[in-house]
């Protein structure tokens, strides 16, 4: 068997590994990057079907790094759109403006008015004890009407358990506080401005497999079709079916649990630690149509039990050039975690869209397609932070920098994926020294 050396190791060539490599090249570091399957991108992937074209989701680049903003335009080229976001609830049969806690306005006067109450109470209640979970959370920062409503349903459905089994720590950056005078005004239709991390984006025209494709170009090192069988830590050997390969420090993007820890071979108390991560899958329906979208909304949120999705959203809205002229395509996030019936769930998600006015009729669809993200959606239970706390030092002293949204196990953004690749890059760097 042949055996070979590099000072580090990636696996992984999605947005965090190509990150990493990048900067080590930029560093004058050598390395090897492995990417198990035939191309890089991982979940940042376009498909193209029948000149409809579809993302893995929604995929969209909100670029606050200055550094890393000028990386990925360079990445994109010069076929991109930056959108300002247009995004609704759907609730009640009717559409109010993202966020829900500050746009009630429209809404039927009972539900705006226990929303608005509700958020007044609770902005006057003094707290003697932090939250303990999401539920609390919720109920404290903006009151039951807002959480009984929208926070509760909606994230029950998004994250297929419920709100008092995830912590509260999450969800600073990414669950927007309105002031009292913005939920008074969203109440009665004066709020003039968007809330949000996420309120303008950066789109690559053809698809955000652009993205991953333009960083590919700087790469063309990346082996792929290459994952190690095993990994021992102890001697730092990656074994191939072809090739031993040691390394001083290895960056690994890839599932912490279970592809990870298997391949490594932790200690039982890391194991059982790790054991202890959850993370569910999605499974969502890309549908193209024959018409154009009837709404011009980028993404919808829907709490309601009564539909089986939780989100939708039009990729065709993102850019034009995704769905062939008088066309348009969408991907829909279903609330059930199982593999759907589509004879079934296809129909009833077909009449949600008609009843929210996208669609006008059955007849609009070309096609329709059921795929799944095995990782999507990452847990903040109450055993998170207490089951990293035993596995990140394990990894650390086995110079393993674990990186990325699912080497790291969180919940993060596309740039944050990359930023993740760039400090992977430095800490592993700092093995090295």
């Amino acid at each position: 068997m042949k055996r070979s050396h590099t000072p580090i190791a990636i696996l992984g060539a999605g947005l965090t590994g190509m990150s990493a490599a990048y900067h080590l090249k930029q560093d004058g570091v050598a390395y090897r990057i492995f990417e198990r399957n035939p191309a890089a991108g991982g979940h940042a992937t376009t498909y193209v079907d029948d000149d409809y074209r579809f993302d893995k989701t929604g995929h969209l680049l909100h670029l606050r790094d200055p550094q890393m903003r000028e990386l990925v335009m360079r990445w994109i080229g010069n076929d991109w759109v930056e959108v300002n976001r247009r995004s609704r609830v759907w609730l009640h049969g009717t559409y109010t403006r993202y966020p829900f806690q500050a746009n009630t306005h429209g809404l039927p006067p009972q539900v705006a008015y226990e929303c608005l109450m509700g958020f007044i109470e609770a902005s006057q209640k003094k707290h003697e004890a932090a939250p303990k979970n999401f539920e609390e959370y919720c109920l404290q920062k903006f009151g039951e009407g807002i959480s009984r409503h929208f926070m509760i349903p909606y994230n029950c459905r998004l994250w297929g358990v419920h709100p008092s089994e995830i912590t509260a720590d999450w969800c600073q950056r990414f669950v927007p506080l309105p002031k009292l005078e913005d939920v008074v005004a969203g109440a009665v239709g004066l709020n003039d401005r968007e809330l949000g991390y996420n309120t303008s984006f950066v789109y690559p025209r053809l698809g955000i497999g652009e993205l991953p494709k333009g960083m590919a170009r700087d790469l063309p090192e990346i082996e792929y079709n290459r994952a190690p069988k095993a990994i021992d830590h102890a001697k730092r050997e990656l074994h191939f079916d072809d090739e031993l390969v040691t390394y001083d420090t290895l960056i690994t993007t890839a599932p912490l649990k279970p592809y990870l820890t298997n391949l490594v071979g932790v200690p039982d108390d890391v194991r059982g630690a790790a054991e202890k991560l959850r993370c569910n899958p999605l499974w969502y329906i890309d549908l193209a149509a024959k018409v154009p979208s009837g709404t011009d909304h980028h993404w919808v949120y829907v709490p309601e039990e009564k539909y089986p999705f939780y989100r939708l959203g039009c990729y065709s809205h993102f850019s034009a050039a995704m769905a062939p002229a008088n066309g348009s395509c969408f991907y829909i996030e279903l609330s059930d975690r199982q593999k759907p019936d589509m004879s079934v769930v296809l129909p009833k998600v077909v009449d949600g869209m008609i009843e929210m006015g996208i669609l006008k009729s059955h007849d609009d669809v070309a096609f329709a397609k059921a795929r799944c993200i095995d990782y999507a959606y990452v847990i903040f239970d109450h055993a998170y932070f207490p089951s990293l706390e035993v596995v990140k030092p394990f990894l650390n002293d086995a110079r393993i920098v674990a990186a990325g949204r699912y080497g790291d196990w969180n919940y993060s953004s596309m740039e944050d994926a990359l930023l993740f690749g760039r400090d992977a890059a430095k800490k592993a760097r700092g093995f090295l020294a």
